[in-house]
């Protein structure tokens, strides 16, 4: 019996994906840097940390990594107003919340996006168990994070259900020794071990009515 799901944010509950590359294209660009094609590809899922070492690595970049992020804020928060939840996701959040399913966000963002996504997905409430970025040692693909979730949560990994929709997220998940699904909107393939689901109605009916 799945007594809670925990969740990613980005690309899973909020289409945040592609501002976020947005805004870090505008970053670099910012910094003298040329983004590259393959932007997106290269940062989708990982932490904030850890792309600032590959900009410092890959592109040279020279801006300290507390100045890095306040441009990419700048840039983000400028185009907070283009969010939108995935209605589908918190459709079915909404659902398994008035089945008293518990559930806690687990991101590689940091609390300030973790907490605007939240507020414009209709998701963010007294109480609510979310994990940023800035509340663990180590990003995704760390386990950390999802696990301190099932702490906080009170329950066992075996007892949760991870929605993501990364590979990065996936690993977490799966080192974690947790079941995985990814959303039927990833823009990513399912690694092995996890599966994507045909739709978010599929998820509500394995956690609310299990065979």
């Amino acid at each position: 019996m799945i007594k809670a799901v925990l969740w990613d944010m980005d690309g899973t509950l909020v289409d945040s994906e592609g501002i976020a590359v947005s805004a870090l294209a505008l970053a670099m660009e910012e910094a003298g840097l040329t983004p590259p094609t393959d932007l997106m590809q290269r940062v989708v899922g990982r932490s904030a940390d850890e792309i600032y070492r590959n900009m410092v690595s890959d592109f040279g970049l020279r801006a300290g990594p507390l100045e890095w992020e306040r441009r990419k804020h700048h840039f983000y928060f400028r185009a907070a107003d283009q969010l939108r939840g995935y209605d589908d996701a918190v459709l079915t959040w909404h659902r398994l919340d008035a089945a008293n399913i518990r559930q806690a966000v687990v991101s590689n963002s940091d609390r300030a996006i973790v907490d605007v996504n939240l507020r414009v997905a209709g998701l963010a409430r007294p109480g609510l168990v979310t994990v940023a970025r800035n509340d663990v040692l180590r990003g995704k693909p760390d386990p950390e994070g999802y696990l301190r979730a099932t702490y906080l949560l009170g329950v066992e990994p075996h007892e949760c259900l991870i929605v993501e929709d990364s590979a990065s997220g996936a690993a977490a998940a799966l080192s974690a020794g947790i079941e995985t699904v990814f959303v039927p909107h990833s823009h990513s393939s399912a690694p092995a071990g996890v599966r994507t689901l045909s739709s978010m109605s599929q998820l509500e009916q394995e956690v609310l009515e299990p065979a």
